[in-house]
């Protein structure tokens, strides 16, 4: 007979099923901190735990063990009817699959999480319009999902989660069944949303790509442990296990190294020039106009501040290896 836990079961206990040889664990040993304003992105193989993980962060799935602490808060200690207000009013969720509301238009679908905290129709559909024109969907307000291709359906996934004005958004793998170009663009969309919106986002995908692109920081996970966590050009260039290098081995540099991670420190007193780069942009993005400019390009931050140089010769280093 296999064993079973409860709420009062002991740390002993639960390690005890943990050993266990019949035991499979979904999810262990994980300790993990999601920033402010950051896009938190969790990725592995098929089977790793990932989508296990964002259900219990956000409680979809209880764990057996562990905290979950939202502003000092844990979730894990809340009733019933705590846990229903902060999901109403402090989580935002797409998944995979839509989910929306066949019976109700686009409007009726971005506002129901606003129908359901009880405001009142005329502003909950002001506030619907207002995402709906967020996300592009501007005039398919009385369309139904049947008359929706699939990029569209989900930007009303999308619309209808950051209506609430969510302060955590929980985002399981809600590209992956498009075609890619349509994948290419929601991820545009959503970049795009996340310099208007900065919202704190945790991000499920089985793409390093998709990660590449939208990752301040990723953990890889695997067989239920995540195994490192870091920005994606620590993961490329200091890979702590045998799995990440693997991991990472056909990775394109020129798509993961950023021009912070290749500048150099500028010199007193420079002022941005004709030709700058953002910190955060990708070496792919930008080599064609740095390897072209006779004098090294400048590299600034969100507030357009010099932060280093970058030099052609460092740009052409990571395009000739690659090659």
């Amino acid at each position: 007979m296999k064993r079973r836990l409860s709420e009062q079961s002991t740390a002993g206990e639960i390690e005890a099923l943990a050993r266990d040889p019949g035991t499979i664990c979904a999810v262990k040993d994980i300790t993990i901190d999601v920033f402010p304003g950051e896009i938190f992105v969790i990725m592995g193989l098929s089977g790793s735990g990932k989508s296990t993980l964002v259900r219990c962060l956000s409680r979809l799935l209880e764990p057996t063990a562990g905290s979950i602490l939202i502003d000092g808060v844990d979730l894990l200690a809340m009733n019933s009817r705590d846990l229903v207000e902060i999901r109403r009013h402090k989580f935002g969720m797409v998944f995979q699959q839509f989910a929306l509301l066949p019976y109700r238009t686009v409007l009726g679908n971005v506002a129901f999480p606003l129908e359901v905290q009880g405001v009142d129709r005329v502003v909950r559909e002001e506030r619907a319009r207002a995402m709906i024109d967020l996300v592009g969907l501007k005039g398919r307000e009385a369309h139904y999902p049947r008359e929706l291709s699939g990029g569209q359906q989900q930007r009303v996934g999308i619309a209808r989660s950051i209506a609430v004005e969510p302060d955590l958004w929980f985002l399981d793998e809600p590209f992956s069944a498009l075609d890619p170009l349509i994948r290419r663009e929601m991820q545009d969309e959503f970049l795009r949303l996340q310099r208007l919106l900065r919202k704190t986002i945790v991000f499920v995908t089985h793409d390093f790509d998709e990660a590449i692109r939208l990752a301040d920081r990723i953990a890889i996970m695997k067989d239920g442990v995540v195994v490192q966590v870091g920005p994606p050009e620590d993961l490329l260039l200091h890979p702590k296990t045998e799995y990440i290098k693997a991991f990472t081995k056909n990775v394109s540099r020129a798509r993961v190294l950023s021009a912070r991670s290749l500048m150099r420190p500028a010199p007193p007193g420079l002022h941005v020039g004709p030709r700058s780069v953002h910190a955060k942009q990708r070496v792919f993005e930008i080599a064609g106009s740095v390897v072209h400019s006779a004098t090294p390009v400048s590299v600034i931050d969100d507030d357009n501040a010099i932060v280093g140089e970058l030099h052609a010769a460092d740009v052409l280093d990571v395009l000739v290896n690659e090659a």
